[in-house]
């Protein structure tokens, strides 16, 4: 009878070290992605200093980037692309993701905007007016000048 008190005792404890230990593997990798998921401090896009002209082609638009602190650069790009959104992804000046509404832009030369993570995200204007279209929508016109600032 002993013996069969132990090698119950012995399965439920067995159980017991099983389970726990499953716990923690679980806790573990959970912990590890989203440490993972926290360092997004890698810059994608090529970081350029205030006053470059950036970009080739016969076509000329004014750029101006505005990061959370309100701090101010501006660019002038070049390109034969007819789209601002496409010109700004060729000299890599942007970077985002495919959404429902069209690219939603993440990082501009080389600050990250992410609504997931601190509420701020990349305004875009035209004329010094919010746009009504996105960036990869709105055809470029001589003349003008675009903007993408941080905003929260």
């Amino acid at each position: 009878m002993k013996t069969k008190q132990l090698k119950t005792a012995l399965s439920r404890v067995f159980c017991i070290v099983l389970i726990v230990a499953m716990a923690l593997f679980t806790i573990g990798c959970g912990q590890q992605t989203n440490q993972e998921e926290n360092s997004t401090s890698t810059t994608i896009t090529t970081v350029y200093n205030d006053g470059d002209v950036i970009g080739d082609g016969d076509t000329t638009f004014a750029l101006s980037v505005t990061d959370g602190t309100g701090e101010e650069k501006n660019f002038t790009v070049n390109t034969d692309q007819t789209i601002v959104g496409t010109a700004l992804l060729e000299v890599n000046i942007i970077a985002g993701e495919d959404g429902d509404y069209g690219l939603y832009i993440k990082e501009v030369n080389g600050i990250v905007a992410d609504y997931n993570v601190d509420q701020t995200y990349w305004a875009f204007y035209i004329d010094g007016e919010y746009a009504m279209s996105g960036v990869d929508t709105t055809d470029i016109v001589t003349g003008s000048a675009y903007a993408l600032k941080v905003e929260k």
